[in-house]
């Protein structure tokens, strides 16, 4: 899960266009992205909130630190502040 609060549009732009592309080719499905979601608690500094999925952490892990998504990561990090985390459910 991301919370992040985009800086630059633009840089950030070039991240969304390869991102789908490098995402799906590793399991991955996107649960939710939501640029306006409900702040039920505490502070929300992001501008987008975004979910998503994998069957197992190694497909998690092989998609993070392959070398097409760390190419493109660069885009995302200098365009946006972002807190993440790794959750592993039931």
């Amino acid at each position: 899960m991301a919370n992040i609060r985009i800086t630059d549009e633009k840089e950030y732009q070039l991240y969304l266009d390869s991102a789908d592309a490098v995402f799906s080719g590793f399991k991955g499905t996107y649960l939710a992205v939501d640029s306006h979601p409900d702040v039920l608690e505490g502070t929300w500094k992001g501008t987008r909130a975004v979910l998503i999925h994998f069957e197992t952490r190694e497909d998690f892990n092989a998609w993070y630190h392959s070398e097409k998504y760390q190419k493109i990561l660069q885009y995302r990090l200098s365009a946006s502040e972002s807190n993440s985390i790794l959750i592993e459910g039931n």
